[in-house]
């Protein structure tokens, strides 16, 4: 077992932009793990329609 190491994991969300609206997009997280515990989220992004890779800073979750 390893002591530290680094998964991705992607997850479908519902997210609201400004100028779009409800967008359901796929989110990649990148979490860094302590004895198979997640630390910190190291970054997330998202892949926009057009194969786009964009942070996930510019859109809020929908709730």
């Amino acid at each position: 077992m390893k002591i530290l190491h680094i998964k991705r994991i992607t997850k479908h969300e519902q997210r609201h932009t400004v100028k779009m609206g409800v967008l359901n997009t796929k989110v990649t997280y990148i979490k860094k793990y302590l004895f198979g515990l997640p630390i910190k989220t190291l970054h997330k992004y998202r892949e926009t329609y057009y194969g786009e890779v964009k942070d996930c800073n510019d859109c809020m979750l929908f709730i």
